[in-house]
């Protein structure tokens, strides 16, 4: 008999960890809806036309195709087969599975652009597959939680995401992280700078794997990337600078003087901070990091990226301003800016900070217990009215000894029992049960609702 098992980089995920999983999305969720988004939903299959192209060589790598129906080598030659597996691949697979949501985010606003109110806001919660090596914290499917705003370059939208972040993390109990903030244009201003105009894109590239790997190799990979020694140099002030807030944007102005669109960034940097002023918010948990870079080629304007301190996991969320995503479908022209929130990596957070409230885990909030038929057709009745006051219970199904029936509530982590015996059934009342307390009173159905409530 074959042993049953799972794909590399995929998890079952059983009722405590869904559960806690529900807790992370809907406090996800309920903030994206206070803040005026509108969820929809993408298939979980796209075209590959849609797909390849939009994330890089490397990313085209990582979709995982699927095989087109029935005989599906029945257009492949044998010189395709010679001619490598790009030429095969086209005949044998139109379909694959959707890498991100921000490229099928794109396709449905041109495929629906005439019923949409824009500027559109929107939010989608679903799993994305990558065909990546699995590790921890990395796997082959994974949920993202993208909000999105098109249809407007309005510098309310990246404040209202800093605002966001922070209303999540506060009702997550999180409160030692960095929300590092930064925009395109200054590294676009930044490579024209230190005499290196044009080549901000391998900069990027670069320079986002500071924290993975250090300056030092960071400067090997921009000499092979034909970047010339003195200016590399140039770039040091920046990585080594220690200041404040507006230290940091002092130096900015002084280092871009001759760069009109770093210059640019720099003043968007500052309008955010002044929305959020009049706002009557702070910069709490935020952070400008000159070096902040994001790898994804169609970010233009500001970056985010957060980072729980003092944990084992990388970033939890991330995004940014792109001017042009819906370019590449026909749609051009069309401003927006959004993030995501990585469930999979807040719920390991949350894990090693013993995090999670003990009620995120509790289904069930009383369970009805009985001694025989004639007490079971009793609380068959109680279950109803439990159930009509919105209360979440449960009857025990068989007739079985009352020590097993509590260690059933038990092992559910149910905090109270109902116990329903003759003398209950006599005064028609319930004895009820805190299995926390061991403390147990017969009272009125209406009394036990009341208290549970």
């Amino acid at each position: 008999m074959q042993k049953p098992s799972l794909p590399k980089g995929t998890r079952d995920f059983g009722t405590i960890q869904m559960a806690r999983r529900n807790y992370i999305l809907d406090t996800i969720k309920g903030t994206f809806q206070l803040f005026g988004y509108n969820q929809i939903e993408t298939p979980a299959m796209e075209n590959l036309s849609t797909l390849t192209g939009k994330y890089g060589d490397e990313g085209d790598q990582l979709l995982f195709k699927i095989l087109n129906s029935g005989d599906y080598l029945k257009n492949v030659a044998a010189e395709d087969l010679q001619n490598g597996y790009k030429q095969t691949l086209a005949k044998v697979s139109e379909k694959g599975l959707r890498y991100d949501l921000t490229v099928p985010f794109a396709r449905f606003v041109v495929m629906n652009r005439n019923d949409l109110t824009f500027p559109f806001k929107r939010f989608q919660i679903q799993p994305v597959w990558r065909a990546d090596r699995p590790q921890k914290g990395r796997y082959r499917e994974f949920y993202q939680c993208d909000a999105d705003v098109v249809g407007t370059d309005s510098l309310l939208c990246e404040a209202e995401i800093i605002l966001m972040i922070r209303s999540v993390f506060e009702k997550l109990k999180l409160n030692d992280y960095s929300i590092k903030l930064n925009n395109r244009k200054i590294l676009t201003g930044i490579s024209e700078a230190i005499g290196e105009a044009g080549k901000e894109g391998p900069l990027c590239v670069a320079i986002d794997k500071l924290d993975k790997i250090g300056w030092e190799k960071v400067k090997e990979e921009l000499i092979e990337r034909g970047f010339a020694a003195d200016s590399i140099e140039k770039l040091t002030p920046l990585v080594k600078l220690e200041a404040d807030q507006p230290g940091k944007l002092a130096f900015l102005k002084e280092f871009l003087s001759s760069s009109e669109i770093g210059l640019q960034g720099v003043s968007e940097l500052e309008e955010v901070f002044q929305i959020l002023e009049s706002m009557g918010e702070n910069l709490d948990f935020v952070e400008l990091d000159i070096m902040l870079a994001r790898g994804l080629s169609y970010y233009t304007g500001a970056i985010f990226e957060v980072k729980v301190n003092h944990v084992s996991i990388g970033s939890v969320s991330g995004g940014g301003r792109y001017d042009n995503l819906t370019g590449v479908f026909g749609l051009s022209g069309m401003s927006g800016v959004g993030f995501s929130f990585g469930v999979d990596r807040l719920y390991d957070v949350l894990e090693e900070l013993d995090l999670f409230p003990e009620d995120s885990v509790q289904s069930t909030k009383i369970l009805l217990t009985h001694f025989d038929q004639k007490a079971f057709v009793y609380a068959l009745g109680l279950l109803k009215k439990f159930r009509e006051a919105g209360i979440k219970a449960e009857l025990y199904p068989d007739i079985s000894k009352m020590k097993k029936q509590l260690d059933f509530a038990d092992k559910k982590a149910i905090p109270y029992v109902g116990i329903c015996g003759d003398s209950e059934i006599e005064a028609n009342e319930i004895a009820l049960k805190n299995l926390e307390t061991g403390e147990q009173e017969s009272v009125s159905l209406e009394e036990a609702i009341a208290r549970l409530k």
